[in-house]
């Protein structure tokens, strides 16, 4: 396997991502694309948001030699990460191994990962003047590492699951990029929503059309499914969330799916995850994502009446129950499918793994998922 890492490593360096990109091996497991566009499965499909993260030993390992975003920018450590779940688990998707804040890191700002903090901007926005500093122009092309490591990664699959690539929505960037890391409280973000409104719409626009050229880059070398992280969903109101984010949510969707038009690139589907946007499912079923993907204080049954029946549902187990006995992972899991049903549904966590989730728990996920219907 390492010699075809070097071999690939050295076409890329030779002609480009697009070089390989022709001679993808055909998929054989396609029911992660089958369910995102509602047709019918042989078996509900499974994948979690982080698998391939801090609860693997063999992650830890890697990050012992290595810096978190070395491994980003490094395609063959970050198609060895990525593979590293679907090794043990009997997973349904893969998603490239990568981290939303590379467009803040691509726009000039620095990003370091702080153990047991987590991303810190030692220099973040504080106030509109500081938006000069930042170089949209181009930022894609400080991005092609990650479109790399898509490329690389659907050759090494060899067609065993779809590649999803992603990106955070642009209300959560902004919100790294103001507060200096993870909030509790997004408090400085919202003062600039409300004390500054022109420059916080300027910082969006500018975040979405980043995030359209990255996403298109993303789909150019092979990601086969995108998803977009509104995690910081939760730190707004439902009307400043229908203000703030989903305008820009749209257009990154209409622009996107417009620009792979006007180049006869196929479309891949998209999945919309808001996290604490429960209020707004109504809404989210509008704007022309093929998935939406629901954190674990959604009804299922609910959820399903908001966005009607012909958009798929992804989700949503709490993350924290992964820390019960396997019988309870299996129960609740189980009960979870059940509810969901074998149409239109992804199972997954309704946020990320954490890192010291037990791998049996992640073993019965996926057995139980596998086995509910």
């Amino acid at each position: 396997m390492h010699h075809i890492l070097k071999t690939l490593i050295y076409l890329l360096a030779l002609y480009g991502a697009h070089a390989i990109e022709k001679n993808f091996p055909a998929l054989k497991n396609d029911n992660l694309l089958r369910a995102a566009r509602g047709e019918p499965v042989d078996r509900v499909p499974v994948w979690v948001m982080r698998q391939a993260g801090r609860y693997l030993p063999e992650f830890q390992e890697v990050r012992k030699q290595h810096d978190f975003f070395t491994i980003c920018r490094t395609p063959e450590l970050a198609c060895e990460v990525t593979m590293q779940p679907l090794r043990r688990f009997d997973l349904d998707a893969s998603i490239i191994f990568s981290d939303i804040l590379v467009i803040p890191q691509a726009l000039g700002m620095t990003v370091e990962m702080h153990a047991g903090v987590g991303p810190v901007f030692p220099e973040p926005l504080k106030t509109p003047a500081d938006l000069a500093k930042l170089t949209p122009e181009g930022a894609v092309g400080r991005l092609t590492y990650v479109g790399d490591a898509i490329t690389m990664m659907r050759h090494m699959l060899e067609g065993r699951v779809p590649l999803i690539g992603f990106t955070g929505a642009p209300w959560t960037l902004m919100g790294y990029m103001i507060e200096g890391g993870g909030s509790k409280t997004m408090a400085k973000s919202k003062v600039w929503l409300t004390d500054y409104p022109e420059d916080s719409k300027k910082l969006l626009t500018m975040l979405t059309d980043a995030i359209v050229d990255y996403l298109e880059m993303q789909v150019k070398a092979g990601a086969q499914l995108l998803q977009i992280f509104e995690s910081s969903a939760e730190h707004l109101s439902k009307d400043d969330f229908l203000k703030w984010a989903v305008p820009h949510i749209k257009d990154i969707r209409d622009k996107l799916t417009e620009r792979l038009k006007q180049q006869s690139i196929p479309t891949v589907p998209m999945t919309l995850f808001a996290k604490g946007a429960g209020h707004s499912l109504k809404e989210q079923a509008t704007l022309g994502y093929d998935v939406i993907g629901l954190d674990w204080t959604v009804d299922p049954v609910e959820a399903r009446k908001e966005v009607g029946p012909n958009i798929t549902l992804q989700g949503n187990l709490d993350p924290q129950d992964m820390y019960k006995t396997p019988e309870e992972v299996r129960t609740l899991t189980t009960e979870m499918v059940r509810k969901f049903g074998k149409e239109r549904y992804i199972a997954n966590l309704g946020h990320g793994i954490t890192p010291q989730t037990p791998i049996v728990s992640m073993e019965t996920l996926v057995e139980a998922v596998h086995n509910a219907l």
